[in-house]
């Protein structure tokens, strides 16, 4: 699936290349684990386990599903020496998917973190989901079935460069610079072109049997293929000027120096200029190759190395306040039967040692570490220190989750705010940055799936709430709730596939045979009008009475809104103690949670307290019992709306199949918004509820003999029309 990137999240820059993925042979499931660590070699990274910060690079690895990342992190560490056979993920048995599921269904679910040499540097690879640790990621992308938005893959027939740069810079709303041109493509497809250094190189395998180690590189020779030179020449002219008009400097290096001939700019200098224009984001380079085929990848590597950049040149703003101390953010955390929960970190500033005390501001606690890992996938080499710049796996914090702040010590936490606060005060009020200290943690959708999970006898009850409390801690996309009527444990997730794959871990991690109930879509709610209630709570418990009365008044947000927002007229927040305005917010967001039609949390809706009043002695809980049941009666009367979740659909099929897909969508309640000519194929952009898209992937399959692909991300909430809301009703409650 296409994968939209948010770069500012990544705070960092990126690397698009393409790569050919394998092809997932779900059913034949061979777990071989046939690689086999370069023990000496593994054991060097003991020797420099804090090597110079600017050798290291933190790198992540993103794509859509089958994209081919666990096939480049494979090469990448093959071709570095740290393992001894090519793994494959049709056989199994790649070093980062080690799960059981993600050895039966060949793509990768759970992010693992491997670390490597190349060349003098440290490369610390997160294969995804996450990567937002990572100082860069690298984009992966194919134009097969054109289901990519980056780049294509050199060995398809399809294969076009010009329309992969024009998605780069459409989708992506990127800049890309190509860095390479290929050498054939399809089949014939044996190398490529360095455009700065005009270094040819050539890889002579073609079978899958090759390995890619061996390959040739020579400068280019006014012999070589007239079309070769030609298309090098331009590219390379491309390349100097969109340079140039990215950085003052090389540009008044060309007028002066080379104002006659730019073609005769040194390599270093553009290499130079390159890598100033990639640290400052104002370019991303490309580049090209096919994975399964091991050709490219040792070129990515040296790019990585040369162009992207070490951690202290993308250093978080806020870790300078901490100076030479520890800064570190948990971005996920596993469990381990033996060891317990694994937590890994990135390391901003200052170093983490083994067996010493942590301070978490998040959970305002200090915990302590049993020991220091550096992580290779499922293997780790125990380590007695790791330095700033460095991603480590921590023994021994049983309350750290990810997206947690890890500092030092309590003291330096406050030492950190009180040199934030200094620095602030030399600044204007507009200019003041605030003085949490608190590292962004990672920022996770609501979920759109959700279902009921039962364990199989009472007994079991307890050990599937562990189990559930475990998982929630490694994926903070899973959401655990209560049903309040029925007492039900329900499970939310992000689709079929993630619940499905929760399912599987509970049964084979915590040995716990669970029931699932049915997959059901999670709606939101919204009001049609605006409407004023008034409530009046009068109870006694034991010798107390509490009395409180409550008048409020609800209104529709613009329908681009999702926020819901709680306000109070001017005379009554001045006559009420902050205490009872905290009990009165209370109750406000509590009545968000559950709409007025079917119990739905709520969105674009906005409250105004215009009445409080309560005895002498009258506790917060009663206020916020007292506003939760005023607000339900005002959004019943305010009229309840049922939002549902939409989705963009993006289908690639050949114009024979167009005809079908088209009739099924109709039948789903989609609409369509363009039909795109691209190469031979037909792109189909629609929107649809998600409610309609249960199973869409095997009916896709089945409509076009498994020719065509699709893509699914979540467009917004839309309004159901009176008569889909009542269908949906009548099936809530049975009736259907």
């Amino acid at each position: 699936m296409h994968l939209n990137v948010p770069f500012p999240i990544l705070r960092g820059v990126s690397l698009h290349l393409m790569t050919r993925s394998s092809q997932t042979c779900r059913g034949r499931v061979t777990w071989r684990r046939n690689y086999s660590f370069y023990r000496d070699e593994v054991k060097s990274l003991r020797a420099v386990v804090n090597p110079d910060i600017s050798k290291i690079r933190n790198i992540g690895i993103m794509a859509h599903i089958d994209a081919g990342k666990t096939t480049t992190t494979e090469r990448m560490l093959y071709f570095s020496g740290y393992t001894r056979a090519l793994g494959d993920v049709d056989d199994g048995d790649t070093v980062t998917d080690y799960m059981a599921q993600e050895r039966e269904r060949g793509i990768t679910i759970q992010s693992a973190a491997v670390t490597f040499d190349w060349k003098d540097h440290r490369i610390n690879l997160i294969d995804t989901p996450g990567t937002r640790v990572s100082t860069q990621c690298c984009i992966q992308c194919r134009a097969r079935d054109t289901q990519c938005k980056s780049l294509e893959l050199m060995d398809k027939p399809a294969a076009s460069l010009s329309y992969s740069i024009d998605s780069i810079k459409t989708k992506l709303k990127a800049n890309p610079i190509l860095l390479q041109i290929p050498i054939g493509s399809g089949k014939s497809f044996t190398g490529l072109v360095d455009l700065i250094t005009r270094q040819k190189i050539t890889w002579q395998g073609s079978s899958l049997a090759y390995d890619g180690r061996a390959f040739e590189t020579s400068a280019l020779q006014p012999s070589d293929d007239p079309d070769v030179l030609q298309a090098v020449s331009e590219a390379r002219a491309t390349l100097i000027e969109q340079v140039a008009d990215l950085d003052d400097d090389f540009a008044e290096l060309l007028l002066g120096q080379y104002s006659e001939n730019f073609d005769a700019v040194p390599a270093g200098k553009l290499q130079e200029a390159l890598r100033k224009v990639t640290l400052a984001r104002k370019g991303v380079p490309v580049l090209c190759g096919t994975s399964l085929k091991n050709k490219g990848v040792q070129p990515l590597m040296d790019a990585i190395t040369a162009y992207l950049p070490a951690p202290n040149e993308r250093n978080h703003d806020l870790v300078r306040w901490y100076k030479d101390d520890l800064c570190a953010l948990a971005f996920k955390v596993v469990h381990d039967k033996q060891r317990g929960p694994l937590v890994f970190v990135r390391i901003y500033s200052g170093s983490m040692k083994a067996q010493s005390a942590v301070y978490n501001i998040n959970r305002n606690g200090t915990e302590r570490m049993s020991r220091l890992l550096l992580p290779f996938a499922d293997q780790h080499i125990e380590i007695p220190s790791l330095s700033a710049g460095n991603i480590a796996l921590t023994v021994g914090l049983k309350q750290t989750v990810t997206g947690d702040t890890i500092v030092s010590s309590k003291a330096s936490a406050a030492a950190a705010v009180r040199r934030a606060q200094k620095e602030a005060e030399t600044k204007s009020s507009s200019q003041r940055e605030s003085s949490s200290l608190a590292l962004a943690g990672v920022e996770v959708p609501e979920p759109v799936f959700f279902c009921s999970i039962e364990p199989p006898t009472l007994a079991k009850q307890a050990d599937l709430e562990h189990a559930l409390n475990c998982l929630q801690r490694e994926d903070p996309s899973l959401k655990v709730r209560t049903d309040l009527d029925s007492g039900q444990t329900i499970l939310c997730g992000m689709g079929e596939l993630h619940i499905e794959v929760i399912h599987d871990r509970i049964k084979r991690e915590f040995n716990i045979e669970t029931h699932l109930g049915p997959l059901q879509v999670a709606y939101r709610e919204t009001i049609l009008q605006s409407a004023t209630a008034t409530d009046t709570l009068d109870r006694t418990l034991g010798d107390k009475r509490h009395v409180v009365t409550v008048e409020l008044a609800v209104h529709a947000l613009m329908e681009s809104s999702t926020s819901c927002d709680v306000t109070f007229e001017e005379e009554v927040k001045t006559q009420l103690s902050a205490g009872v305005r905290e009990a009165v917010e209370n109750g406000v967001q509590s009545a968000y949670l559950q709409g007025p039609v079917l119990g739905f949390p709520v969105e674009g809706v906005k409250t105004v307290i215009q009445h409080v009043s309560l005895e002498s002695g009258t506790s917060a809980a009663m206020v916020s019992a007292c506003v939760s049941r005023c607000m339900l009666k005002a959004l019943k009367l305010a009229g309840g709306q049922v939002l549902e979740p939409v989705m963009a659909l993006e289908v690639t099929v050949g114009e024979e199949y167009l005809s079908p897909v088209l009739a099924d969508l109709a039948q789903r309640r989609g609409t369509v918004c363009d039909i795109q000519s691209r190469q031979e194929n037909k792109v189909l952009l629609a929107t649809v509820p998600l409610a309609e898209m249960m199973g869409y992937s095997t009916v896709l399959r089945t409509l076009t003999s498994g020719n065509a692909t699709f893509s699914l991300e979540l467009s917004s909430y839309e309004p159901m029309n009176t008569q889909d809301q009542n269908i949906l009703l009548n099936k809530m409650a049975g009736l259907a």
